[in-house]
C-alpha cells in the first residue's frame, strides 16, 4: 500500500537542500514532474512492475490511491513530503493548486505495456470520492 516518507532536509540561510536516497527498490530510471495541471486529473492508473516516488515541490495536489483493500487520499503540499507508490497501488492525482509541481520517479523506464488502467472498484470515481479517507498532511 502507498505510504508518506519525510526526505531529508538540510536548512541554511542558502536555502533547502532536499535528499532522496533509497526510496524506492532498485535505481532510479525515470524522472519526470507534471506541472501546469490546476483543474486537471492525472494518472488512473496502476503498474505491473513499476514502483513510484510523487513529491509535489510547490502547490498542493491530492492524490487518491485505491488498492484491493482499501482507498486513501493524500494531501502532497510540502517539498520534503514523497509519497511511494507499489505497483499495485491504482493512483489518481487531483485538485492541483498553486501551480503545482509533480515530480515523479520511478524505478522503471516507461513502458506502455507495464499500465494497468483497471481500478479495483467498479467505478474508480465513485468509489474514491465515497470511500477516500484522508491520510496525508493538510
Amino acid at each position: 500500500m502507498a505510504h508518506l516518507l519525510f526526505l531529508k532536509q538540510h536548512l541554511c540561510e542558502r536555502g533547502e537542500l532536499t535528499v532522496f536516497e533509497q526510496i524506492l527498490p532498485g535505481s532510479l530510471k525515470r524522472i519526470y514532474y507534471i506541472a501546469n495541471a490546476d483543474g486537471a486529473m492525472r494518472g488512473g492508473h496502476r503498474h505491473q512492475r513499476a514502483w513510484q516516488a510523487l513529491v509535489c515541490i510547490q502547490g498542493r495536489v491530492d492524490v487518491r490511491v485505491e488498492t484491493a483493500k482499501q482507498t486513501q487520499c493524500y494531501s502532497l503540499d510540502k517539498p520534503n513530503l514523497c509519497l511511494i507508490l507499489e505497483p499495485d497501488d491504482w493512483h489518481l492525482l487531483e485538485n492541483f493548486q498553486d501551480l503545482a509541481i509533480v515530480l515523479v520517479i520511478s524505478n522503471e523506464y516507461y513502458d506502455e505495456k507495464d499500465y494497468i488502467y483497471e481500478c479495483h472498484s467498479a467505478d474508480p470515481i465513485k468509489a474514491l470520492q465515497k470511500d477516500s479517507v484522508s491520510a496525508g498532511i493538510v
